[in-house]
């Protein structure tokens, strides 16, 4: 059907009168005949359009372009390729570098098998979206932990075609693990006593769990970054572990200071042992000393034993009588007697005494 026809074109039927720019009656222009036009061109160009062999060669090229950039591709060097055959993964796994894959029967998943990070932690800990660190331990306290777990991509195959969230799995299966082994000890090993042990027990369960999904990922650590109680009870723990800190405080202070008293009373101890050794050494000395006396007196006594008794007579009176009051006067002296009035008593006391 012709776009333009008697009846005045699409838009109606136009005024009578002859052909021209405007009707008799002042119309607008009649549009034109595109038929008269398309059909005119090509009997112009002998029957073929303008450059539809170029545009068909473009188009060729241009699908062979876009095919190509489908074929080839390149794997980046923290990454591995995984072929699939319509569908089907392939056995070998694509290394950093170009390949070439025959687009659309292949087609290739790319896999970063560099270490990843995913952090759990609650509204305290830095996700305000759930309460996933919020956890019971054994002793019926509930804490707040923030940790992080590493993990890498070892079987892009399993990666890729055993989970559907992979991803989100090693989330899951280390928030289980973590909840599993926080649930059987207390809250104060997992605040402070024993975060390594319980890094180490998190990691082997959440790869066990992983393990029997085939999932083909390998959790490398569990860091616990942060353990804290829960906002609404916070002020009351920080008032418990103020006491608690408190009553370490105080008893090292009472391990100081019975050391302290130890230390002085091992001191004294000491003190007292050496002034006795020193006691026995002076009276044994002493002793000894006695004895070599005696027997040095019984050597001379024993030369000449008149002379050695009448020395020790005389020695023993003098030290006797020295202190007596008595004054003995020898009969046979000389003159008629001891004088009646002498003051004997007087003459005994010493010379500057009144």
């Amino acid at each position: 059907m012709s776009w333009d026809n008697n009846s005045g074109g699409p838009w109606g039927q136009g005024p009578k009168g002859p052909k021209g720019p405007q009707g008799p009656q002042g119309g607008g222009p009649n549009p034109p005949n595109l038929e008269e036009l398309f059909n005119k061109g090509r009997e112009q160009f002998g029957g073929e359009l303008p450059g539809s062999k170029f545009l068909i060669i473009g188009a060729l090229l241009a699908a062979l372009v876009f095919w190509l950039f489908q074929s080839v591709y390149q794997v980046a060097p923290q990454e591995v390729g995984v072929e699939l055959f319509l569908g089907e993964p392939k056995d070998q796994l694509s290394l950093p570098g170009l390949h070439f894959i025959v687009w659309p029967l292949e087609t290739v998943e790319k896999v970063v098998i560099t270490e990843n990070q995913t952090r759990i932690a609650s509204v305290g800990g830095g996700r305000a979206s759930d309460e996933e660190g919020l956890m019971l331990t054994g002793d019926q306290n509930i804490v707040d932990v923030a940790f992080s777990i590493i993990w890498r991509v070892t079987d892009p195959r399993d990666y890729l075609f055993n989970l559907r969230f992979p991803e989100e799995m090693v989330r899951k299966a280390s928030e289980s693990a973590m909840r599993e082994v926080a649930g059987r000890r207390r809250a104060q090993e997992v605040f402070r006593d024993d975060r390594a042990g319980i890094a180490i027990e998190v990691r082997d369960i959440a790869q066990t769990i992983m393990a029997s999904y085939d999932a083909g990922v390998t959790i490398s650590s569990i860091s616990i970054e942060n353990v804290a109680p829960p906002l609404e009870v916070a002020d009351a723990f920080d008032e418990v572990q103020r006491a608690e800190q408190d009553e370490d405080r105080f008893q090292e202070e009472a391990r100081q200071y019975a050391a302290t008293l130890l230390g002085q009373a091992r001191g004294q101890a000491a003190q007292l042992r050496e002034e006795a050794a020193a006691y026995k050494d002076r009276v044994v000395k002493e002793a000894e000393g006695e004895a070599a006396r005696f027997i040095s007196v019984y050597d001379e006594y024993a030369k000449s034993p008149e002379v050695t008794r009448k020395r020790l007579f005389l020695e023993t009176m003098e030290e006797v009588l020295s202190t007596s009051t008595k004054i003995i006067v020898e009969d046979g002296a000389s003159g008629s007697g001891v004088v009646p009035y002498l003051p004997l008593n007087e003459l005994r006391k010493p010379a500057g005494s009144n």
